[in-house]
This record gives C-alpha cells, structure tokens and sequence, in this order.
C-alpha cells in the first residue's frame, strides 16, 4: 500500500467520524426549535428557517472538522473540503425539506414508516440514515480530492 493511498483513507475514516460528530451536534445542539419546526414550511420563512439551520449546522462540522485534522496534523485538500461541505449543504438542504424522505420511503415499500411515531419516529430515523449516507460521500470527496 501507498504511502498516498495511506494517507487519504486515514483522512476519510477521520472525516466521518468528526462529520457524524459534528452532524449530531448541528442537527441537535446548534439547530434552535423555531430552526426545526419552519425548515420544511413553504414560503420566506421556511427558507429563511432552512438557511440558519444549514449555516449553523456547516460553521459546526467543518469547524469540527478542520479542527480535528489540524491536530492531528492531517493533510485536507482546500478542493476537497470545499466539495465534501458543498455535497454535504445540498444534501441536507434537501433531505431537511422532508419531502425527498418521504418519497424514498414510498419508493422502498414503507409509506406507512413516514407515519410511524412510536415507538420511533419513522420520518427521523430515515432521514438521519440517509444524512449518514450523504455524510459518507462527503467524506469520501474530503479524502479524495
């Protein structure tokens, strides 16, 4: 194995971590309610709503994330960061509209589980699973580029 090979699954493996990190406490510390209850309303306000949400959330990971590779002193690609984190704000822009949540959910079989809210709240565990798998991609664009 390449020392270069070494090196970029070294910053992907820490980028998902510090992403998955830094998603929990954007998505649930730095999010304010009215931030969680509007982001998906129509109009100016869910917008407006959306956008806070999706700077705090942005300012927290990639902090988190230059952070944690400046102390470990590893090496991050300016292109790389810029399309992990750009990946990361369309995805999430997206997903956070809940719509695209509730159509996957019709598409694989389970409408009924964008209903569910007990014991689980359907419509949040899918959407963080699919934020986990736009995270991963983020990650691999940070370590590959």
């Amino acid at each position: 194995m390449s020392y270069e090979t070494l090196s970029r699954s070294v910053v992907f493996v820490v980028t998902l971590v510090v992403l998955l990190v830094g998603h929990s406490l954007g998505d649930h510390v730095a999010q304010t309610d009215r931030q969680a209850a509007h982001k998906a309303t129509r109009g100016a306000a869910g917008w407006r709503a959306l956008a806070g949400h999706l700077l705090t959330y942005h300012v927290t990971i990639t902090a988190a994330l230059l952070l944690t590779c400046a102390a470990l002193r590893l090496p991050l690609s300016p292109a790389g960061v810029g399309a992990g984190v750009a990946f990361s704000a369309l995805t999430h822009g997206l997903l956070d509209r809940r719509w695209p949540v509730r159509a996957v959910l019709r598409a694989t079989g389970s409408p009924r589980f964008a209903d569910t809210t007990s014991p689980v709240c359907g419509m949040y565990v899918a959407d963080q699973a699919l934020h986990q798998v736009s995270l991963l991609i983020s990650a691999l664009l940070v370590a590959g580029l």
